[in-house]
């Protein structure tokens, strides 16, 4: 008997502890969005050079006295990013005295540091650049959609981390889907056009909806302006296909959750948008939009890895 409870503890202990790993990488990718949102926030509302172009310290002081508003915002957000870039190095580390050489944990929490790394540095260079407040260069356009792109595989990274570390820990039988990784990419791509549009939104507001469209097709608005119509419609083509092509893998058990919850979102998604440009962009409806679009990419990055363990069925398409 006590032979046969030694296995039986020492796996139950096993258990607890990837439990308690995966519920921890869990609140840190939902950390990360809390950054990611109120970083939109900082965006939107002009508050980029609320610490002036110093970076680390803000306004040339670790800690501004008598700061304004903006000074507020900014400064929080930087503290926010820095208990991010805490979280996810100790989840890093866990994740390697947890697990064992060739635990693909490993490797994506690896990622995952790597990710935050870089999106510290391209933030930083939001400051030293001055791509803040009213910059309208199209360099600004440029550096935000990098940024965006790394900020998305920042999130999947800590979702695949959080996934691969479950108790039941998957065995991935399947190739790799070229539709649903057509799903992703689709999704960078409308997240790039939305970051350029929600741009334009926040350095050219219309008083109108008219006035609004007459600027898109003026040809002496600003490019920002006229680049803000491929958003929609790449947003209503992408999200059909999306919503379309997740609905198809409701049928498999292992997909259902994810797949209907990508439907859904991305159903979602194309309401909140059309009502961010009826309500001209409020700040309020442009951090719901986003928020819709960061669980949309989690959506999606998790029916992947859920179709690479389930595989297609009964004849339904990859």
């Amino acid at each position: 008997m006590a032979t046969m409870a030694g296995p039986a503890a020492a796996d139950a202990r096993a258990t607890a502890s990837r439990e308690r790993f995966c519920r921890f990488a869990w609140v840190v990718l939902a950390w990360n969005f809390v950054v990611v949102l109120w970083g939109a926030y900082v965006r939107a509302s002009g508050s980029g050079a609320g610490c002036g172009s110093h970076w680390p310290l803000c306004n040339g002081e670790v800690v501004p006295r008598a700061p304004h508003l903006a000074t507020i915002i900014e400064y929080t957000h930087r503290i926010s990013s820095g208990v991010a870039l805490g979280l996810v190095a100790i989840l890093c580390v866990w994740a390697f005295l947890r697990f064992p050489r060739g635990e693909a944990v490993r490797r994506t929490s690896a990622l995952s540091v790597f990710f935050i790394v870089t999106e510290a540095l391209l933030g930083a260079g939001l400051v030293l650049f001055r791509y803040v407040a009213q910059n309208e260069s199209g360099g600004r356009a440029i550096y935000l959609s990098a940024h965006l792109v790394n900020t998305q595989l920042l999130l999947a990274m800590l979702a695949m981390t959080a996934f691969l570390a479950a108790p039941r820990a998957p065995r991935f039988t399947e190739p790799w889907s070229g539709t649903l990784l057509a799903m992703l990419l689709v999704s960078l791509a409308v997240g790039i056009t939305g970051a350029v549009a929600a741009l334009g939104d926040t350095l050219y507001p219309a008083p109108s909806l008219a006035i609004g469209v007459l600027q898109d097709f003026s040809p002496a608005s600003h490019l920002l302006l006229r680049l803000r119509l491929l958003h929609p419609a790449l947003a209503i083509a992408g999200g059909a296909y999306i919503a379309i092509a997740a609905f198809t893998r409701t049928h498999q058990a292992h997909t259902r959750g994810p797949a209907f919850a990508a439907t859904l979102l991305a159903m979602a998604q194309l309401c909140a948008g059309a009502l961010n440009v009826i309500l001209q962009a409020p700040i309020g409806m442009q951090i719901a939009h986003l928020l819709l679009a960061d669980l949309l990419w989690i959506a999606l990055v998790l029916l992947f890895l859920r179709a690479r363990e389930a595989g297609p069925k009964d004849g339904w398409p990859v």
